[in-house]
């Protein structure tokens, strides 16, 4: 069988509808774990509403997961430093190649904290970052509770 007559299969799996916006399936309140409260609901022991809706957060979104609290609170301090890093980028109007060049890493590991990778960084690598920055650190002991 030659090329020439050898039928070639075109299909495409692409809709040539227009994409519909994309919309949540909880709302705002719902996805950050809150809701407004039901006139006379109230809290149970267990953190629940009496009328089975959201737990209360602890505050610590890693120690609602399941984390243990070290764990917790070693997750939660770097996405605090991942947090910063990220606003010195925005307050700074830099691109992540000037980032990378004032924080002393690549634009990759710049993308990386954009990006929210938690797992990819240490807290000494994230200091580092923010101490080439000229951002001064400065630690508070606060009371378990908060």
């Amino acid at each position: 069988m030659s090329r020439s007559s050898m039928k070639r299969s075109t299909s495409s799996t692409r809709s040539t509808r227009p994409l519909a916006p994309r919309r949540s399936a909880t709302s705002t309140r719902a996805a950050r774990g809150t809701r407004r409260p039901s006139p006379g609901a109230h809290d149970t022991a267990d953190g629940r509403d009496d009328e089975g809706g959201f737990e209360v957060s602890s505050g610590n979104v890693f120690l609602d997961l399941g984390f243990s609290p070290a764990e917790a609170e070693y997750l939660l301090l770097r996405s605090r430093l991942m947090m910063m890093v990220s606003e010195v980028l925005r307050t700074r109007n830099l691109t992540q190649a000037q980032a990378a060049r004032l924080f002393g890493v690549s634009q990759p590991r710049v993308s990386d904290v954009v990006r929210g990778r938690v797992a990819r960084f240490t807290i000494d690598a994230l200091v580092e970052m923010l101490a080439r920055a000229g951002v001064r650190l400065d630690i508070i002991q606060l009371p378990a509770s908060a």
